[in-house]
């Protein structure tokens, strides 16, 4: 999605946090006042609670930001520090993720970033061969992708007729099945070394001119398990290490169109 929503929810917890300390500040001190002073105008007996309540009572715009502010608050730090929701809007992780899959990304797996800016304050661990990680778009840092990490910083990554060259060693993969689909594409089971997993191409179109990348410091190679349907680093780059949001660890709920099914719910390998 384009929308930055980390944004929006810093903006609305930063405005209903101003309201919440005004009211604490100054508000509610006066509508404090304002019952002490109408208990000394009258006599103890004469105190009418009802009075008491209205005079103690909320305006609704301070009411409404102070309801608001404890859960939008915690959607918040859920969000940007611990696990955050992620839909699929494209088939470039075919067979590993489909349209239409729900996810839900560790946020601390790669370390505590600040929401919207996404410095690291708190390193916890670096991103390794295999794992599926979302990241901002190199492009637009607005858009988030999800992609698989296939090189590391120190490797040289090779691809040619569809294959996978790492630091000079091709990536084995097991022949599955062949889908019975237009392109006709042939799905593997590649081994990456650190994890094994689903990936396919068209059967069609064998001949690709080889291409190298070498991995620096901080940055990593990412590639859609798609690999014939893919805007991948193939494309644009490498993945600088300030870009990356999280690390995909499960699907929860798998919705096409307007009927949610759970029956998909797994973990990503």
């Amino acid at each position: 999605m384009d929308m930055d929503f980390s944004l929006i929810l810093v903006v609305l917890v930063s405005i209903t946090g101003v309201f919440v300390a005004l009211d604490l500040m100054f508000f509610q001190r006066q509508r404090v006042a304002s019952v002490q002073q109408y208990k000394s105008e009258v006599s103890e007996d004469s105190v009418d609670n009802t009075v008491v309540d209205r005079l103690l009572l909320e305006p609704w715009w301070i009411e409404y930001p102070k309801a608001f502010f404890p859960v939008l608050a915690l959607v918040l730090v859920l969000r940007s520090f611990l696990i955050e929701p992620f839909k699929i809007p494209s088939g470039s992780m075919i067979p590993t993720l489909k349209v239409g899959d729900y996810i839900l990304v560790n946020k601390f797996a790669y370390g505590f970033r600040l929401p919207v800016i996404g410095t690291e304050i708190i390193p916890v661990d670096l991103p390794k061969r295999g794992d599926v990680m979302v990241f901002k778009y190199p492009e637009n840092p607005r858009i988030n992708y999800i992609k698989r990490v296939v090189g590391v910083p120190g490797d040289t990554i090779r691809y040619e007729n569809k294959l996978l060259y790492i630091n000079g060693e091709e990536m084995p993969k097991e022949f599955l099945y062949q889908a019975k689909t237009m392109y006709q594409e042939k799905i593997y089971n590649e081994d990456l070394g650190t994890i094994s997993h689903e990936m396919q191409v068209f059967r069609f179109g064998e001949y690709e001119p080889s291409r190298t990348w070498t991995i620096g410091d901080g940055e990593y190679f990412a590639m859609g398990d798609n690999r014939d349907n893919s805007r991948d680093s193939r494309s644009w780059g490498i993945v600088p290490e300030s870009n990356i949001v999280g690390k995909a660890f499960a699907v929860w709920m798998h919705m096409p169109g307007w009927v949610p099914s759970f029956d998909s719910a797994r973990l990503i390998k």
